[in-house]
């Protein structure tokens, strides 16, 4: 039962404490994967969000120049050309922003975007979608607003859509960090043109959003709100109930800890990486030992019972920053790929790890990606951006300067069997 007492107070769930500390050795003599850029002519990329905005059956990309302060769409030309740079619109200017992420936030079909801006600005803006799809890539034809609603109310950080009361369409849950931080949704009216008329509803208090998931980490139905929050009282990785349709829905959510409370949790990840029916949570984090991956293990349906796995960053690599799961190498069993910041060279960036025992009771191998290219990666996403069969990796890059980086993706070099032709 919700009981009201859930909702002041984080709830006792079992979090047991660290069970295995795994082993991670970086494999000698690799060569980097081949780096294509999608867009190097901005500064401060951060983050990347997709959506097949146009119904091609190819995913597109927002992404946030934070150091430029403005917002891009790239549509994706297709495997034949996606080793070149991608057709792209500057949706709107967006000062300080941190996330840009695709809402069809007034239901018409023309997929809008929402950017998340902290700094001086403190605004989640609204980029209407021309209604035409022949239009999409018309900067003129693009409307930007901001949501008045949230100005100067905290430095948002992230947002993702969600249907919060089943009125409508969609809603807007985001997440910010101090000063003000805090977790909440924005309640979009039938007319979500109306920008003036969205209401906010805070449903936690918050140090520093990282990462915003919608689940049903209960089994109960209706989806609740993952998140990693990097600092002060609620830090660590926890789960907001959703207390059902009603007034409670606008009031402060249940929350339940997964753990990683003393230490400080980056970007985090969903997967079932021992394959057992439940889904996992992975997340990159700095701990007082340095930089880890901690694997939080599902040990019941209710999403009260976890325990917590390390995986140690290697030598020879940036700090944690993001985490993200998938069959790499083509073997059939789930690899992990870490991002890092600070890693200026000779430091490694961007790298996956391989086991050869299991999850939870053998040696991971760290395989570099990157090579020493890159400063400060961010948040992944696993795709197979040319269509030969294999995930490669999209990501950003915010802090090298005049070496062509910021928007881009490297190309896998396994083949569909799995051997890595690159050792041959």
């Amino acid at each position: 039962m919700k009981g009201s007492s859930m909702l002041v107070r984080p709830s006792c769930a079992v979090i047991a404490s660290l069970l295995i500390i795994c082993t991670c050795v970086a494999v000698k003599g690799e060569a980097p994967w081949k780096c294509r850029i999608i867009d190097g002519t901005s500064r401060g990329a951060d983050g990347v969000k997709l959506a097949d905005v146009n119904r091609d059956g190819l995913m597109d990309i927002a992404t946030g120049w934070e150091e430029e302060g403005l917002t891009r769409v790239y549509l994706n030309p297709g495997p034949a050309q996606a080793k070149e740079e991608w057709p792209f619109v500057m949706t709107g200017q967006t000062p300080s922003v941190e996330d840009a992420v695709f809402v069809d936030l007034d239901q018409d079909g023309a997929v809008d975007v929402v950017s998340c801006c902290e700094g001086g600005s403190q605004s989640v803006f609204v980029q209407w979608a021309p209604k035409s799809k022949d239009d999409y890539l018309l900067e003129s034809k693009w409307r930007s607003q901001i949501i008045p609603v949230s100005k100067a109310m905290t430095r948002w950080m992230f947002c993702i859509e969600m249907q919060v009361d089943r009125h409508g369409g969609v809603d807007l849950v985001a997440g910010s960090k101090e000063p003000n931080g805090r977790i909440g949704w924005f309640e979009v009216p039938d007319d979500a043109r109306d920008l003036k008329t969205y209401k906010w509803h805070t449903i936690s208090p918050a140090g520093w959003i990282m990462s915003l998931r919608t689940v049903d980490a209960d089994g109960d139905g209706d989806l609740d709100i993952l998140t990693s929050d990097r600092k002060g009282r609620m830090r660590g990785c926890r789960w907001l109930e959703n207390p059902g349709i009603g007034a409670a829905q606008k009031k402060i959510w249940p929350n339940h800890f997964l753990g990683c409370r003393d230490k400080e949790v980056m970007f985090l990840t969903v997967a079932d990486i021992d394959e057992d029916g439940l889904q996992d949570v992975l997340v990159a984090v700095k701990s007082s030992k340095g930089s880890e991956i901690v694997i939080l293990r599902r040990l019941d349906t209710r999403g009260r019972s976890w325990k917590e796995y390390v995986i140690a960053y290697p030598e020879k690599t940036g700090t944690a920053k993001a985490v993200v799961v998938g069959d790499i190498n083509g073997d059939g069993e789930q690899d992990i790929v870490f991002s890092c910041e600070n890693a200026k060279a000779p430091k490694s960036g961007l790298m996956w790890l391989s086991r050869r025992e299991g999850v939870f009771d053998g040696h991971w191998q760290a395989h570099d990606i990157s090579g020493p290219k890159g400063i400060k990666y961010d948040r992944m996403e696993l795709l197979d951006v040319d269509k030969d069969g294999d995930l490669d990796i999209l990501t950003c890059e915010e802090r090298e300067r005049g070496k062509g980086l910021g928007l881009f993706w490297y190309e896998n070099p396994h083949d569909r069997t799995g051997r890595d032709p690159v050792r041959q």
